[in-house]
């Protein structure tokens, strides 16, 4: 299935298995949870992301991130306006986003690529320099991007249930 930004999703058209966010006022199921109690969480995010992500909504209203795991620019997360990328059966809901404003950020990835990065708790940062592509900073001179680290064993056992 194709994990590009469809530009359907502006007309309110959707391609055969996704949907739009807004589609029956709720998101698709996830295969996996966004996080467990005991606080161990799939995705965080550094606050110069924080920054510039409130800057972002403020230009552009509530966003989304969404990971795939294509070559080059295609493996950083990218940022949309929230349901400007069609999610779907395909993608897995790695969890919310707190930047201290009313709405969190979503952040999701392929489910193929989530076979890959099961394991790892994943930061997005953001750093210096231009990426290519549709994410929403890069008129900004500055990109995003994942920094990793393995899960402790705590942190799978309370993922993994």
């Amino acid at each position: 299935m194709d994990n590009r930004a469809s530009s359907g999703a502006s007309e309110g058209k959707a391609e055969e298995g996704r949907r739009p966010l807004s589609e029956a006022g709720r998101r698709p199921t996830t295969t996996q949870p966004a996080g467990v109690p005991g606080g161990a969480r799939r995705v965080g995010v550094t606050g110069e992301a924080v920054k510039l992500l409130r800057r972002l909504t403020e230009a552009h209203g509530p966003l989304m991130f969404h990971q795939s795991g294509g070559c080059c620019d295609g493996s950083a997360p990218m940022c949309y306006p929230d349901g400007e990328f069609l999610v779907g059966d395909a993608d897995v809901h790695l969890g919310d986003l707190d930047i201290g404003l009313a709405r969190q950020v979503p952040v999701w990835m392929s489910a193929a690529q989530f076979g890959y990065w099961s394991h790892t708790h994943l930061t997005i940062d953001v750093v210096t320099g231009r990426g290519a592509g549709f994410s929403l900073e890069a008129p900004y001179g500055v990109r995003f991007l994942i920094r990793s680290r393995l899960f402790t064993d705590e942190e799978s056992e309370a993922l993994d249930g």
